[in-house]
């Protein structure tokens, strides 16, 4: 596939002048890896055994894709929402823009269901038409960074996960875990349970934003990165035309980001064959959006 991806194509032409403050340019850099990202999911989507659609999908499959599917009629896109990618701002924005919530910037837990509208609740006619009309964007993040995330958040901070799926992964995994509230796992721990957990049964945390979004059963118009989410967020509003007062919500001042530094510390502090033997449930997310595989050398880490 790789070998697929040749040279970046020529500056495209100036668009249209921006009703919002312009983001700076692209830069090579980025032309060249949404290039990548485009060729790279072209050619692997264009092999016989992949789904052209989301009818060819098998229904578990659809039935995921369709249920993180959100649409705005309205505004005609369809936001393929991931979660630990932002996707609480996402939801917010959309309901802003349906006029179920005043701003952005209202405090308070997001509610992930009320006042928002799913692909997977119309019927297949509607489905079809949304699918083939509406502008179709997800975002997406470094792979080990967002299962970093997950379980920073899910098993540091959650009751609801400790209890769920906590104290089973202790007890799966650690002898005499048996007492465990299920709020001391360990990443080594979770990434156990995630190499043997079947990746369509998954939670959707840490189930792989290939198998969320289906990139190729749904030709996505723009792809996003939680890296550029100011500046990719700025295009997504400004393409479907959003009003100009609302913009991308600030991070809350209690979220603690997974800097690359932590993500070094975790990645180097767990052993290379369990995160070696992980990487193949994750590899799409790795090649289709561009990632680089985790670097676990001795020698980066001895740094």
């Amino acid at each position: 596939i790789l070998a697929q991806v040749g040279p970046p194509p020529p500056h495209p032409p100036a668009g249209p002048p921006s009703r919002r403050e312009p983001p700076a340019g692209p830069g090579l850099e980025l032309e060249v890896l949404r290039d990548t990202r485009n060729r790279t999911i072209r050619a692997l989507c264009g092999q016989r055994s992949m789904p052209r659609s989301v009818w060819d999908l098998p229904a578990g499959q659809r039935r995921t894709l369709l249920r993180h599917l959100l649409v705005s009629d309205k505004y005609r896109f369809l936001y393929c929402y991931v979660p630990k990618v932002a996707c609480s701002n996402w939801k917010r924005i959309l309901k802003v823009l349906d006029g179920a919530l005043e701003s952005v910037d209202v405090q308070g837990k997001m509610d992930h269901k009320s006042d928002l509208v799913f692909l997977g609740d119309m019927k297949p006619e509607e489905i079809s038409y949304r699918l083939k009309h509406y502008y179709k964007f997800l975002f997406v993040r470094n792979p080990m960074e967002r299962l970093l995330s997950a379980y920073r958040n899910k098993f540091g901070e959650i009751k609801e996960y400790q209890q769920k799926y906590g104290v089973e992964i202790v007890r799966r995994y650690r002898k005499n875990g048996g007492k465990s509230a299920g709020d001391d796992v360990t990443f080594s721990e979770f990434l156990r349970y995630l190499l043997d957990e079947d990746v369509e049964r998954m939670n959707e945390h840490w189930m792989p934003i290939y198998n969320l979004c289906q990139p190729c059963a749904v030709r996505y118009d723009f792809i996003g990165s939680y890296e550029r989410l100011r500046d990719d967020a700025d295009h997504v509003l400004e393409h479907i035309q959003a009003p100009s007062f609302i913009r991308f919500p600030e991070r809350q001042a209690w979220y603690k980001p997974v800097t690359a530094q932590t993500l070094h510390y975790y990645l180097c502090n767990t052993q290379r064959r369990l995160i070696k033997e992980l990487l193949p449930k994750y590899i799409l997310d790795f090649s289709l959006f561009a990632y680089p595989l985790p670097n676990i050398t001795s020698e980066f880490c001895r740094q």
